[in-house]
């Protein structure tokens, strides 16, 4: 571990630290956190994965997913903002294009936040093509639609656009890409219009693109198709993000217990720190922190071994399936782990823990809003078709790369 490394990990810790501090009271004023990732970002938080040679810190993924955990543990909208980000830089990684990989890499080392622009709402398109477009207007490539749920887009200093290639003339027509645009470009509007009932200040609403240029060397490839860790680790962000929830948990029942003053008329203590049916409760939440800990480990170590047979050149398509697998059945448990701590977090107070200024109910309300992203009621029987007949599970991008294959014929 590098010295630069190591300064800026004592950043990174005293930043965690504010945000720590106001983060239950920011529940309620919707105070937003851009003072603090824009520090993050001056301390180098988001160059962790960016390669040495490129001006990064080059961190394997079982550090990354520690810290971000750090980060939730802290407050958990500052992974969810930096979850666009981390997935730019991981394909990035993998771009085929030497002077790309550059060009963007140099420039997130020097402090750019990338955010996200993927999601539309469903409407009646049977094949899952963006209705965001990718057009040219006097010869030059703009992006022009309407994005929702474009997270960490009000903090970025780029976007990272799913599109459509609507130009006949373009070799990816009737495909879909990603194209890379100036978050504060004129063309581009945001509306802090995300109403969910947790993860409320991720910047995570409706962004409008009116014929935005698309960024030098700021086509990055058909939908992710080639890289086969994409759709695991976007969803161990979320499992870190978790696994921090659940450490916080365990931060805030161990102070609530500590300032009470009195206990319950059936309690065997008169002391709440004394108390064996509190100290149980304590108990029980320690532990859903460490299984969320464990899994978190195990799942993130999986994904860097098939990277490591990726890059080594060899098959990794069994190591790939193989680690999705696991990460869908750590989904499973951390949320259910997680959901039952920020319900019974409550059970180490009395009446009081459930007023309002306590704020305790952010954690079950962030945890079930990231809970409910890639649902987890499909992965039980995923998991067990898997272990029963072998099946791989078809990932979306493979679904939107056959579909894209089929519009470009259509266009045709």
């Amino acid at each position: 571990m590098s010295a630069a490394f190591q300064s800026s990990l004592t950043q990174f810790r005293r930043i965690f630290d504010q945000l720590a501090g106001k983060a239950a009271s920011r529940s309620h004023t919707d105070e937003p956190v851009y003072e603090e990732i824009q520090a993050l970002a001056a301390a180098g938080f988001g160059r962790l994965r960016v390669p040495v040679e490129h001006g990064g810190f080059g961190v394997d993924l079982p550090t990354l997913f520690e810290l971000l955990a750090e980060a939730g543990r802290a407050d958990s909208n500052v992974p969810q903002i930096l979850r666009g980000h981390f997935t730019t830089v991981e394909i990035l990684r993998q771009s085929p294009s030497p002077e790309q990989r550059t060009h963007w890499l140099r420039r997130i080392a020097n402090g750019a936040i990338f955010g996200n622009a993927q999601s539309e709402p469903a409407d009646d398109s049977p094949d899952f093509l963006p209705t965001t477009k990718l057009h040219h207007v006097a010869g030059r490539p703009v992006v022009s639609g309407v994005k929702y749920y474009s997270t960490g887009a009000l903090y970025a200093d780029y976007i990272r656009v799913a599109v459509a290639v609507e130009d006949p003339d373009d070799a990816d027509a009737g495909k879909v890409t990603f194209a890379v645009v100036d978050a504060h470009d004129p063309g581009v509007t945001h509306d802090d219009d995300w109403d969910g009932i947790g993860q409320r200040l991720t910047g995570s609403g409706t962004t409008r693109f009116d014929a935005v240029p698309v960024q030098e060397n700021g086509r990055l490839g058909r939908s992710k198709q080639n890289l086969r860790s994409i759709q695991a680790f976007v969803q161990l962000v979320h499992l870190a993000n978790l696994t921090g929830i659940a450490r916080n948990v365990v931060d805030d029942a161990t102070a609530l217990i500590r300032s009470r003053v009195r206990t319950n008329l059936h309690a065997l203590s008169e002391q709440p720190t004394e108390d064996p049916e509190v100290l149980a409760v304590l108990g029980h939440l320690y532990r859903h922190a460490q299984t969320a800990d464990a899994l978190l480990v195990s799942v993130a170590n999986s994904l860097e071994r098939a990277n490591q047979v990726a890059a080594a050149g060899l098959d990794a398509e069994e190591a790939y399936a193989r680690n999705f697998i696991d990460v869908s059945a750590a989904q499973v448990t951390i949320i259910e782990a997680v959901l039952d701590a920020g319900a019974q977090i409550f059970n180490a107070g009395g009446a009081s823990a459930i007023r309002e200024g306590t704020s305790l109910d952010r954690h079950w309300r962030n945890a079930r809003t990231l809970a409910s992203h890639n649902p987890v009621i499909y992965k039980p029987r995923i998991i067990g078709d898997f272990v029963l007949n072998g099946t791989t599970p078809k990932s979306f991008y493979d679904r939107v790369r056959e579909n894209s294959a089929a519009g470009a014929s259509r266009h045709v």
